[in-house]
């Protein structure tokens, strides 16, 4: 198997990818296939498996459902979406040779990833203690990340703070999105009595907040090639 390891952008990455189905999450490409049942799904993942190889587990993750079969492709010891994986991506679509299910309601379609970030004045001082309690170990590419090793619970990022800020939430969620549902989405969460908080960093994300001023930020890989682009996901 051709394992180019050189990392791309994510521009490059979603733009190689879109017409096959695939959408950019957090560093990994992500498709979702729609099954009738799981005897369906597992001919489908044995399929996949059989046209990448051994090669294939140092990238492939596979979430097998009775509705749904989710692949991602990574290089999972970098942390890093690489030429490899654009490869790899048009192989699976091949072998799938059905239509994905990327984009729509998410309530169906539930492409999408969740994150915990931690805002903290001392981060190296607060990160052992969250990786103990959560059983969680450092992402790779990524020492400021933690990951789950099962791959079950969502990781936890830590935001550097400069300074104390008063009646601001400590810990909030993101939600990465496709990027082309993140307005649909960020429109439903105001029409649901969301606050818009900013929308400065928009396209790579919008802050919301509920009616008591919980927040959450919408997020995207767009616009986070930009030199200087500060980013709560990645």
């Amino acid at each position: 198997m051709d394992d180019d390891a050189t990392p791309i952008t994510r521009t490059e990455a979603q733009g190689a990818v879109t017409e096959l189905g695939w959408r950019l999450l957090l560093g990994e490409l992500v498709t979702v296939v729609p099954l009738d049942s799981l005897a369906e799904g597992a001919g489908l993942l044995a399929a996949v498996t059989a046209e990448l190889g051994a090669g294939g587990d140092a990238h492939l993750r596979a979430d097998l459902r009775p509705d749904r079969l989710r692949l991602a492709l990574q290089h999972r010891a970098s942390g890093r979406v690489t030429a490899a994986d654009l490869a790899l991506a048009l192989r699976v679509t091949g072998v799938l040779d059905r239509p994905m299910t990327p984009v729509g309601d998410h309530r169906t379609d539930p492409v999408q990833e969740l994150e915990i970030a931690v805002d903290a004045l001392d981060v190296a001082a607060v990160r052992p203690f969250w990786a103990a309690v959560l059983g969680m170990v450092p992402q790779p590419g990524d020492d400021d990340a933690l990951v789950d090793p099962a791959g079950r619970l969502p990781a936890v990022w830590f935001q550097q703070m400069d300074a104390e800020r008063p009646q601001r939430n400590r810990i909030h969620l993101d939600i990465t999105v496709p990027h082309d549902v993140a307005e649909q989405r960020v429109a439903a969460a105001l029409a649901a009595g969301g606050t818009l908080l900013s929308a400065d960093a928009a396209r790579a994300f919008w802050v919301l907040a509920d009616a008591e001023g919980n927040e959450v930020c919408v997020c995207t890989w767009q616009d986070r090639d930009r030199p200087g682009q500060i980013s709560p996901a990645g």
